[in-house]
C-alpha cells in the first residue's frame, strides 16, 4: 500500500521536536526564506552584516554565477549562535526545505555540544555588525582607499591565529593613549638590543595577535582593525577544525530524521536523490559530508549510538579520523593515496594506514601552515623573524613571498620567514622594496 501524503510537511517546531525526541539537543533555530542573491551574499560574507571588503564581493559573484548557470546550488546557510539562524533558499521545494531543516538540526546540535565551539560567542552576528560599523567610521575618518588597502594586508593573514580561548566580545573603539602616539615616533635604530625578545607566549604562536600588540608602525584604527579581523577568524576556527565531523553529523541526522517522516514514494525518491548529491564522491579531494557520514555510521554499527554522541562531543577532525577511520570506510568510499611520478598521477596506496596518515597530515591545524614568531628584534633593528613549523609539506614559495609583503605592511620593518624547501633550509626576506631568498 502506498504511503499517504501528509496534509503538510513538518513545521519548524515539529522538526525541532522530532530532533530532540531522537536525542539531539540543538539551540532554538530561527528559519528564514531568502532569495538567491541574499543567500549567496551571506555565504560570501559568512556572517550577515560583516565588514565590507572587495574579496567578499568577488566570492559572491563567483558563487552566484555558478548558481545562475546551474553549476552549483546552496540550499541553506546556518549561523552558529543562540538562537541559531538558518537561511533557506526561497526556490527550494517543500521537500527540499524539510530535508534542509533536518540537516540544520544536526549542525546546531553540533555547535552546541562539540568541545571546539565552547568558547565561541552566541551573539557573533551582533559582534560582526558592530565591527562593520566601526570600519565604516574609519573609512569616513581616514578614507576608504586607505582602510581597504590595510584590510587587504590583514585579511591575507587572517588564518594565522591561535585556536580560541576566552569568549570573544565585541571590540569597543579604543584609544591607545600616549603609548599609541609614542610608538609612531620611536626610533627603531636607537632602541637597546634585546628588549624585543620573543618568548613562548600566546602571541608568539598567534601572528595577528603579535602584530596587533607589538607593531610600532600601526595607528590606533589599524590596530583595532587587526583585532576585529582576528576576533572574527577565531569565531570561524572551530568550523575549520571540524568540517568533516560537522557535515557528517548533519548528514547522518538529515538521513535519520527524514526516514521518520511519512512521505510518499515520490518524496522518498527525491530525498534519496538529494542525499546522494550531498554525499557523492569528489574527484581528487575528500567530500567532508561523505567521509563524516560514513565514519559516524561505522561507529554506530561497531560501538553503538552512545559512542557516536561521545565522538561528536570530544573530537575534532584530526582525532576523529585518527581514531575512527576503518578499513571498511576506506573501502566503501574507495579512498586512495595518489601522487606524482614521472609527470604522471599514480596510485600510491589503498592501505588504511597510508590513507589515514595522509588525511591526518592534511587536517592538522586545518591544513593551514603554522607560523611562529621567533624574534621581534632580529638583527637588533626591529626586524621580524618568523619560522614555519614544517610538518612534511613545503610552502608555496611565491604565495609565501606575497604573504610577507602583507606582514611587512603591518610590521613596518623588514620581515624574514624561515622554512624548509626540498629538504633544505630556506629563508625568505622582504624589506619593503625587494624579495630575497637564501638557501642554506
Amino acid at each position: 500500500m502506498a504511503n499517504v501524503r501528509p496534509k503538510a510537511y513538518p513545521t519548524d517546531d515539529e522538526i525541532w521536536d522530532l530532533a530532540r525526541a531522537r536525542g539531539l539537543d540543538p539551540y532554538p533555530v530561527i528559519f528564514e526564506s531568502v532569495p538567491a542573491s541574499v543567500l549567496y551574499e551571506f555565504a560570501a560574507y559568512l556572517i550577515p552584516g560583516r565588514m565590507s571588503h572587495w574579496s567578499y564581493g568577488k566570492a559572491y559573484h563567483a558563487m552566484k554565477t555558478r548558481y545562475d548557470y546551474g553549476l552549483n546550488k546552496l540550499y541553506e546557510m546556518v549561523i552558529n549562535s543562540n538562537p541559531a539562524y538558518a537561511f533557506l533558499l526561497d526556490s527550494n521545494t517543500d521537500l527540499e526545505n524539510t530535508f534542509v531543516r533536518a540537516h540544520v538540526m544536526g549542525h546546531v546540535d553540533f555547535f552546541r555540544h562539540n568541545q571546539c565551539f565552547q568558547h565561541t560567542p552566541h551573539d557573533m552576528v551582533d559582534v560582526a555588525s558592530r565591527h562593520a560599523e566601526r570600519v565604516r567610521q574609519y573609512e569616513f575618518e581616514v578614507g576608504r582607499d586607505r582602510v581597504e588597502g590595510f584590510l587587504d594586508a590583514v585579511l591575507a593573514l587572517e588564518e594565522h591565529v591561535s585556536p580560541p580561548g576566552p569568549s570573544i566580545k565585541a571590540r569597543e573603539r579604543v584609544s591607545y593613549g600616549t603609548r599609541g602616539r609614542d610608538r609612531q615616533s620611536w626610533d627603531w635604530d636607537a632602541e637597546p638590543a634585546g628588549v624585543r625578545e620573543v618568548r613562548h607566549t600566546e602571541a608568539a604562536d598567534d601572528l595577528l595577535l603579535f602584530l596587533m600588540q607589538e607593531s610600532r608602525h600601526l595607528e590606533d584604527w589599524q590596530r583595532d582593525i587587526v583585532g576585529m579581523v582576528r576576533d572574527e577568524m577565531i569565531y570561524f576556527w572551530p568550523q575549520i577544525r571540524t568540517k568533516i565531523m560537522n557535515e557528517g553529523w548533519a548528514s547522518y541526522w538529515h538521513a535519520t530524521l527524514m526516514r521518520e517522516l511519512r512521505l510518499t514514494d515520490d518524496d522518498y525518491l527525491d530525498f534519496a536523490r538529494l542525499h546522494s548529491q550531498v554525499t557523492a564522491p569528489m574527484m581528487y579531494q575528500i567530500n567532508p559530508y561523505a567521509l563524516g557520514y560514513a565514519i559516524y555510521r561505522d561507529i554506530e554499527q561497531r560501538e553503538g549510538r552512545d559512542a557516536m554522541f561521545l565522538a561528536r562531543t570530544v573530537d575534532d577532525d584530526v582525532s576523529f579520523v585518527r581514531n575512527y577511520l576503518t578499513e571498511d570506510v576506506v573501502e566503501s568510499l574507495h579512498l586512495i593515496v595518489y601522487g606524482a611520478e614521472d609527470d604522471k598521477v599514480v596510485l600510491k596506496s589503498r592501505a588504511l594506514e597510508m590513507v589515514r596518515d595522509r588525511l591526518v597530515r592534511e587536517l592538522v591545524h586545518g591544513g593551514i601552515p603554522v607560523i611562529h614568531v621567533d624574534d621581534g628584534d632580529f638583527n637588533q633593528r626591529g626586524e621580524l623573524y618568523l619560522i614555519h613549523r614544517h610538518e612534511g609539506v613545503d610552502l608555496d614559495v611565491p604565495y609565501a613571498e606575497r604573504a610577507l609583503h602583507s606582514v611587512h605592511q603591518i610590521w613596518g620593518r623588514p620581515v624574514h620567514l624561515e622554512t624548509r624547501h626540498d629538504d633544505k633550509r630556506l629563508i625568505l626576506t622582504y624589506d619593503g622594496k625587494s624579495d630575497t631568498k637564501v638557501m642554506l
